[in-house]
C-alpha cells in the first residue's frame, strides 16, 4: 500500500511525473498492438501472410531504436512538447493506417510511423532525471514502462474476445487519451550548460566512447541475450517445460510483477550503494537462472525462475542505466541518450535473429544456453572491474 500511495503521490505532484503516465499509456498501445492486436487482426481480417507481421514488428523496432539518434539531436535544440506531441498523433495516424492496411507495403509503413511516433518519448523521460536521484527515477520510470508494456497485451487479448472493434477503440482512446496529458507537462531546458554544435558533438561522443571501454560492447551483447531467447521461449515453455498458455501467461505476469515492484526499492538501494555490486550481481543471478531453464520441468519451478529474474532485472537496470548516464554529455542529453539507445537496438535486432538460427540449426535449448553464457560473460567482466563507474569532464567548443 506505501509503494502504491507514493506512485500516486508522485503523480500529483509535478508535470514530470505526468509524463510518466503518457509513457505508460503509449507502451500500453504498442504492447497492444504488437503482441496481440497486430498479428491476429493482420492475419484473421487484412489476410496477410504471417511473414509480412514479423517484417512489420521487425521494422517498427527498428525505425524506433534507430532514429532515435536523431530525434535526441531534434530534442537538444526544439520544443520537447512538439516533438512529443506530433510523435503521438503520428501514432494515432498510424493505427488508424494499420487497421486498413490490405498490403504488406501499407503494413510495414504503419508499423515504421508507430514507432518513429513513440520513439521520442522515452528520451524525453529520461534526460529530465535528476542526477542526485537516478537509480530511484530511472526505478519509477521503469515501473511505468513496465506496467505498460505488461499490461497491454493482456487486456487487449480480453478485448479481442469481444471483437477487433472493441480492441481497436480501446487502444485509440488511450492514445488520444495520452495527447492532452502532454499538453499540460510543463518542459524545461535544464541543460547548464549550452548546447554543442554537430560538429562538437561528434568530438565529445568519440571521446565519450573512447573512454567507455568495453562497456559499449556490452550494451550490445545484453540487448542481444534477451532476444535470443524471443523466437523460442514461448515454444520451450510449451514442448521443454509442458507449461499451458495460462501457466505461461501467469509464469510472465509473476516475472513481469516481481520486476515492477522491486524497481523503485532496488532503485533507491543503488542510490545508496556502489553501482557495481548490484551489476554484477544482477547479472550473474539472471545467468544462472537461465542456465536452470532447460532442467526445469515442472510450474512452479518456472514460476520461481521468472521471478527471480524479475528481481534481478530491477536490481540491473537502474545500476546499469546509471552507469551509461556518466558517459551522456549534459550538453547533449538528448542525441546521448538517443545514441545509446541506438546502440542497445541493435541487440534487440540482432538477438532474434541469432536466435532463430541456432534453434533450427542446433536445437530449441540452444539459444537458452547462449543467452545464460552471454549474460554470465557481462558478470565476469563487471566482476573482474570493467564496470567502474566514470564521469569525464565534457570538453568545452
Amino acid at each position: 500500500m506505501k509503494f502504491i500511495k507514493r506512485i500516486q503521490s508522485s503523480l500529483a505532484s509535478s508535470s514530470f511525473d505526468r509524463l510518466y503516465l503518457v509513457l505508460f499509456l503509449i507502451e500500453f498501445a504498442r504492447g497492444a498492438i504488437l503482441v496481440s492486436y497486430l498479428p491476429v487482426y493482420a492475419a484473421d481480417r487484412l489476410g496477410l501472410a504471417v511473414s509480412a507481421i514479423g517484417m512489420a514488428v521487425s521494422i517498427h523496432y527498428l525505425v524506433d531504436s534507430f532514429v532515435k539518434l536523431g530525434i535526441g539531436f531534434l530534442m537538444d535544440r526544439m520544443s520537447q512538447k512538439s516533438i512529443i506531441v506530433s510523435g503521438l498523433v503520428l501514432c494515432i495516424l498510424s493505427l488508424l493506417l494499420m487497421n486498413h492496411a490490405h498490403s504488406t507495403g501499407r503494413l510495414l509503413l504503419s508499423s515504421a510511423l508507430l514507432g518513429l511516433g513513440g520513439s521520442p518519448l522515452w528520451l524525453a523521460c529520461i534526460t529530465r532525471i535528476d542526477p542526485g536521484r537516478r537509480s530511484e527515477q530511472m526505478g519509477m520510470l521503469y515501473f511505468f514502462w513496465l506496467a505498460g508494456m505488461g499490461a497491454g497485451p493482456v487486456v487487449i487479448n480480453f478485448a479481442i474476445g469481444l471483437g477487433y472493434k472493441t480492441a481497436f477503440t480501446v487502444i485509440l482512446i488511450l492514445l488520444a487519451a495520452a495527447v492532452p496529458i502532454a499538453l499540460s507537462c510543463s518542459f524545461r531546458r535544464g541543460a547548464v550548460r549550452p548546447v554543442l554544435g554537430i560538429g562538437a558533438q561528434c568530438l565529445v561522443f568519440v571521446s565519450r566512447a573512447k573512454s567507455m571501454g568495453i562497456v559499449l560492447p556490452i550494451m550490445i551483447v545484453q540487448t542481444l541475450a534477451g532476444g535470443l531467447l524471443l523466437p523460442v521461449l514461448s515454444r520451450f515453455a510449451k514442448s521443454g517445460i509442458g507449461l499451458t498458455p495460462a501457466q505461461l501467461s501467469f509464469v510472465i505476469i509473476s516475472g513481469g510483477a516481481a520486476a515492477g515492484l522491486s524497481l523503485v526499492p532496488l532503485g533507491k538501494l543503488n542510490d545508496r550503494l556502489s553501482g557495481k555490486g548490484l551489476l554484477t550481481g544482477g547479472f550473474s543471478v539472471i545467468a544462472f537462472a537461465i542456465f536452470l531453464l532447460p532442467f526445469t520441468r515442472r510450474f512452479p519451478e518456472a514460476e520461481l525462475l521468472a521471478i527471480l529474474i524479475g528481481i534481478s532485472y530491477a536490481a540491473l537496470l537502474p545500476a546499469w542505466n546509471a552507469l551509461l548516464a556518466s558517459y551522456v554529455p549534459e550538453n547533449a542529453q538528448g542525441a546521448g541518450w538517443g545514441l545509446m539507445s541506438a546502440v542497445e537496438g541493435t541487440g534487440v535486432i540482432l538477438g532474434p535473429l541469432a536466435g532463430g538460427w541456432l534453434a533450427e540449426r542446433f536445437q530449441l535449448s540452444a539459444p537458452i544456453w547462449g543467452c545464460a553464457a552471454l549474460f554470465g560473460l557481462c558478470a565476469a567482466l563487471y566482476i573482474a572491474g570493467v564496470g567502474k563507474r566514470h564521469r569525464a569532464e565534457v570538453p568545452s567548443y
